[in-house]
């Protein structure tokens, strides 16, 4: 889509409201949108600006949820793949705003934080990546109110605002024992006490036993506002099926930016050795195409904790500054559509921000196979 003059609230409210009109709760966004549809008129193709994305919204939905810190839809892919119409979205980072609006035909709102709880239409699901945050009350006895100040509190106002029949909420294997076990311990509280849900006990699950070959640990909570549903509910079950990184590789050649210069690769050589003679983990690790890779993370020695070998490169000559030659071992990094297919992003997914986003997108992003799977479950204890 061309770039467009428009401020991204200006196209949120736009976008939320076309691509659910028809549905309740939209009143809010269409008295917003009056006095802005001229300015959005002289610009765009209506239908193109909506319908001609990857992921359009799904007709005669199942369900309708809302998407919460929404990142760049990889929840979204799931649970539109379960039947269900996304009726709310909301992003911070402008980033990966770019890259929802180009898949969805709709632009996250902002800062969570600011929008006002009472203008989330009506749903039947919450889902949000919550970052995980400590919470600062001492002696962590005030329930719902030790959570303000932090991002979990702008999902517990929604919910208790807006009583969705079920939530689902995705995070860091570490939020078990973060701050020595109170953060998970104060949202549960909030969720089953305050709230009022039915919350089975969360859950580790790691993405490599829904069918993607990396190793990523995620802590799923999930809850209910009828009882009977929150018994019918279970974790989903690994799914038996094995891939190894030969799955995800590019069907083709890559670009020679991908691969390590001899300089740089004799530096990870010596700094892994370094942190091994203190005692330390790996600095970076080559998987083998009949491996699995490590966790994808944002930052740090993220990518050269994941280097393949891919042999086909035919064009040595350096196309960015790298000190030195590039190797001939066929060291790279993998690809950000590689990093994709690790989450479980189907290839008709657009990447259209540049690499150092797409990285970063992708790392903070979910394993949708184990998303869609967990969310299959949750909808079927939804309709008994």
């Amino acid at each position: 889509m061309a770039a467009l003059n428009l401020s991204n609230e200006t196209i949120a409210n736009v976008t939320h409201f076309l691509q659910a009109e028809s549905l309740p709760g939209q009143r809010q966004f269409k008295k917003k949108i009056f006095g802005q549809l001229s300015e959005v008129f002289e610009q765009i193709d209506l239908e193109k600006f909506i319908w001609d994305v990857p992921f359009a919204p799904v007709q005669n939905p199942k369900f309708t949820f809302i998407d919460l810190f929404a990142g760049i839809g990889g929840m979204r892919i799931a649970f539109q793949k379960l039947g269900g119409r996304c009726v709310f979205s909301s992003e911070w980072d402008k980033h990966s705003q770019q890259s929802y609006y180009e898949n969805f035909g709709e632009m996250p709102f902002g800062d969570i934080t600011k929008v006002n709880e009472t203008e989330v239409p009506k749903h039947e699901v919450l889902i949000a990546g919550f970052p995980c945050q400590a919470f600062s009350i001492a002696g962590f006895k005030g329930g719902f109110k030790d959570t303000r100040g932090t991002l979990f509190f702008d999902v517990a106002r929604i919910l208790q605002e807006k009583h969705p029949d079920a939530f689902f909420l995705e995070n860091v294997k570490g939020l078990y024992g973060h701050d020595k076990g109170r953060t998970l311990d104060v949202i549960l509280r909030t969720l089953r006490e305050d709230l009022g849900y039915y919350v089975p006990d969360p859950q580790i699950m790691n993405a490599r036993d829904f069918g993607v070959p990396q190793n990523r640990e995620r802590i799923f909570i999930v809850g209910f506002r009828n009882k009977a549903a929150a018994g019918r509910f279970s974790y989903p079950a690994p799914l038996g099926v094995h891939t190894t990184i030969a799955d995800i590789l590019e069907d083709k050649e890559v670009s020679v930016k991908y691969y390590l210069s001899n300089q740089y690769l004799r530096t990870l050589v010596n700094h892994r050795a370094r942190h091994e003679a203190k005692g330390h983990g790996f600095g970076y690790e080559i998987i083998p195409n009949d491996g699995v890779a490590n966790a994808i993370v944002v930052g740090g020695m993220g990518r050269e904790r994941n280097l393949v070998i891919d042999k086909r490169l035919t064009n040595f000559t350096p196309v960015t500054h790298i000190k030195g030659t590039v190797n001939k071992k066929g060291i790279r990094k993998m690809t950000p559509r590689e990093w994709a297919r690790l989450q479980g992003f189907p290839d008709k997914f657009k990447i259209v921000v540049a690499d150092a986003n797409s990285y970063k997108q992708f790392g903070n992003s979910v394993a949708i196979p184990a998303i869609h799977a967990t969310g299959r479950n949750l909808i079927r204890a939804l309709e008994g």
